[in-house]
């Protein structure tokens, strides 16, 4: 499980999270030694994932959001071997058991909208068993606590992140690390 890996997401526990082409070298630069990328497609991934290799940065691919990667087992086995990310994030459950399958790390994104999607998410965590959990919006810092205690998993906020005080909160409400796309709270 990534929370018994010490010092994983850095000295200030910010994740950069990479939408845009110009921001991979900024996340490469900065001090975290995690980058999220969330851009891309199958022709293109490939030279982002070594960018960040290279800058020794620890790699997860949203596979949602990266065209061209479906929710065939063969992806997972052609990202595993070919892309050699640490690991993914994704909302779909099935995703994350191939992606361990495969001998990546998994990374669970929720989106919580109400207590049926807390419940359903804690569920679909205790069939998935990814290594963490992304709660997004990062900005509830009671639910953050909630799923904590329910899944047992490392957490982390993401989403709608603008001010250091937000981190801080997600943080101090019991959240791993906090992602975020703003440059400026990368550091």
């Amino acid at each position: 499980m990534l929370r018994s890996m010490s010092g994983y997401w850095g000295p200030g526990r910010t994740i950069p999270a990479v939408r845009r082409e110009e921001d991979l070298q900024a996340a490469c630069r900065s001090e975290s030694p995690v980058v999220f990328l969330l851009l891309g497609d199958l022709m293109t991934v490939e030279n982002y994932v070594r960018q960040a290799l290279k800058a020794d940065k620890k790699v997860f691919l949203h596979v949602d959001v990266i065209s061209g990667l479906g929710g065939d087992p063969v992806v997972m086995k052609y990202i595993a071997e070919r892309l050699c990310p640490t690991g993914i994030i994704s909302t779909k459950s099935h995703l994350v058991k191939q992606a361990k399958k495969c001998k990546l790390l998994a990374i669970q994104r929720l989106f919580l909208i109400d207590t049926n999607a807390l419940e359903q998410g804690i569920h679909a965590i205790g069939q998935s068993e990814p290594d963490a959990v992304e709660v997004m919006p990062g900005l509830i810092p009671r639910v953050i606590g909630e799923l904590r205690d329910g899944t047992k998993r490392p957490i982390i906020a993401g989403g709608l992140i603008k001010e250091r005080a937000e981190i801080e909160a997600a943080l101090r409400a019991g959240a791993d690390a906090v992602s975020m796309g703003n440059r400026r709270l990368w550091t």
